[in-house]
């Protein structure tokens, strides 16, 4: 049974959560209308590198879909701590995640000192279940780019927290192994217990290349995380791929353990975009309208919760 509980947080606004003796903005979404006294699921929206939770909130658009919703849920999208260089800064700022492991988009990897950013999320998560009345079993990440491989670490360390992941052009299931890029290291990615994963990928993606690079920060194809999140979820079935409209198929594996899922919608010339956004991300390949991801992540997660 859940515990009872009342929501002071409705409509968006930032809030202020404390991580080992400092304070970071998050932007939050309450649907108005919810009921203050029944729990929601949470969606951490996590952005790409050279970008911040603002910036990502105006791409997923997923304010929209939680204010569509019968019962709604939460948004939030929390901004990484790795400040970016760039010749066109945003007005809140170019930052990148801490993924375990391997470097950021500029080639650097994180300092020793850099904010562990699995325990920043847990926080996160903690921090909003005290102010916004959260359905523990409820919690879910998505993430564009590197907020998809920041999306993918958190399930792989803390399965515990969350029920399903739906990274758009961004899904790992660990760091590639270090003398070949092409496998994955076994020892990064251990979850004790299943979990659900959902993830859009266009296969003319040239920042995380639909079939894999020779970069640490990217390496394997995303069909090899795929079928290794269905392993780790001890999925049985043999994978069904269906063509949902001219351009996208979805390949889906079931039978897995707890009444998990993995599924992954391939967009046929898509670029490294966000399928359904209004947002203009054309300089970096084609949008298909043809499906809308945060519409069909919200369904995906509706139907996953931790069992």
């Amino acid at each position: 049974m859940v515990s009872p509980c009342s929501r002071t947080l409705s409509g968006t606004q930032t809030v202020d959560v404390v991580f080992e003796d400092e304070t970071y903005p998050v932007r939050v979404h309450v649907p108005e209308d919810a009921d203050p006294d029944s729990p929601l699921p949470l969606v951490l929206d996590l952005h790409g590198s050279n970008s911040n939770g603002v910036s990502q909130a105006q791409i997923s658009e997923l304010d929209a879909v939680a204010d569509a919703d019968a019962d709604g849920f939460i948004v939030a999208e929390p901004t990484a701590a790795i400040a970016l260089d760039t010749d066109d800064p945003l007005p809140d700022g170019n930052w990148a995640w801490n993924v375990p492991g391997v470097p950021t988009t500029a080639g650097e990897y994180p300092a020793d000192d850099a904010r562990d950013d699995v325990a920043f999320l847990t926080t996160v998560v903690e921090s909003l279940s005290e102010q916004a009345c959260v359905a523990p079993n409820r919690v879910y990440a998505t993430g564009y780019s590197g907020g998809g491989r920041m999306a993918s670490a958190l399930a792989c360390e803390r399965p515990d927290l969350i029920a399903a992941i739906a990274p758009v052009a961004g899904l790992r299931a660990g760091k590639a192994t270090a003398d070949d890029l092409t496998t994955i290291d076994p020892s990064s990615c251990t979850p004790d217990q299943p979990v659900s994963v959902l993830t859009f990928h266009g296969t003319d993606d040239v920042v995380n290349p639909y079939d894999g690079n020779d970069d640490p920060r990217w390496g394997y194809g995303v069909e090899t995380a795929v079928s290794t999140w269905a392993e780790l979820d001890g999925c049985t079935a043999e994978p069904t791929t269906d063509q949902v409209s001219d351009h996208v198929s979805l390949t889906r594996y079931g039978s897995c353990e707890s009444g998990t899922e993995v599924g992954l919608y391939t967009v046929d010339a898509g670029g490294h975009t966000w399928p359904g956004t209004s947002a203009d991300l054309s300089a970096l390949g084609t949008i298909t309208q043809e499906i809308n991801a945060s519409q069909l992540m919200w369904e995906f997660f509706s139907a996953h919760p931790r069992q």
